[in-house]
């Protein structure tokens, strides 16, 4: 089930999209009663997808990420595969859908993508054991975390780098039913192929990072969890057209501006 956040004359909603381009009108929304953390019933109101404006699918009260879960993305930046995952905060306010613009920040030079899929949480949930991930999670979507690099390397934490306004493109709906244990993950700029990997490569597997966040902290319904990027992180510039694709979810397109 692929679940989406929308709005349409100024009120926002979710709605499960059916079919898909080579569906005879174009896919469609199914509002549905309510929000998806819960149980839910559509309401039978169909709407064009074409007619509404996408947001993102959740609104996170945090998003955890992952750094260096993709062996050959540690190698690439000269780095040593981690003993324990590497983790870090992108605050709400980084966080944009399919379609917002991906603001260049003035205080770097070296903007790069990193295509990823993210976890979505279901459910609030601590110290989840290995066996129970699976209960916890909504689903799956596609996102950039999109990382000032020179920023990264000159400064010791990295809040600026990676969690600055515009910074977690998400989107574009959320895949409720989906096994996201072998799944190709590819990023395009401007058309041209940046990133192709698996998520079979992953160093730690999802119930490993869950697991591993939630002995610290409490995760909350719509956090998301992003678990790493393959190799082949790349710069973005102004006016560039940067696209995630994950199977059996779908893409994830954002361009690129100046920040004003």
């Amino acid at each position: 089930m692929r679940i989406a956040r929308f709005s349409l004359d100024g009120n926002v909603a979710f709605g499960v999209v059916e079919g898909d381009a080579s569906t005879e009108g174009g896919p469609v929304l199914d509002i549905i009663k309510g929000h998806p953390f819960a149980e839910f019933e559509r309401s039978g109101q169909k709407i064009p997808l074409s007619k509404v404006r996408l947001l993102p699918p959740v609104l996170p009260n945090k998003v955890v990420a992952i750094g260096r879960n993709y062996a050959e993305h540690a190698a690439e930046l000269g780095n040593e595969v981690p003993e324990v995952p590497v983790t870090f905060f992108k605050p709400s306010t980084s966080v944009i859908g399919p379609g917002d613009a991906i603001a260049y920040p003035s205080f770097t030079e070296e903007l790069h993508h990193e295509a990823e899929l993210a976890v979505v949480i279901g459910r609030m949930c601590r110290e989840v054991p290995r066996e129970r991930v699976k209960d916890v999670i909504l689903g799956y979507t596609c996102a950039n975390d999109v990382t000032a690099r020179d920023v990264q390397q000159r400064e010791k934490q990295w809040a600026r780098a990676k969690g600055f306004d515009t910074s977690c493109p998400l989107g574009p709906w959320v895949e409720t039913e989906l096994d996201p244990s072998d799944l190709t993950i590819q990023c395009t700029v401007n058309g041209e192929q940046r990133q192709l990997g698996r998520t079979a490569e992953m160093v730690r597997s999802i119930e490993d990072l869950i697991v591993h966040i939630t002995e610290a902290m409490t995760l909350l319904p719509g956090d998301v969890v992003l678990t790493g990027t393959p190799a082949g992180v790349g710069p973005l510039n102004v006016g560039d057209e940067v696209a995630v694709t994950i199977e059996g979810i779908g893409t994830l397109t954002n361009k690129v501006i100046k920040r004003g």
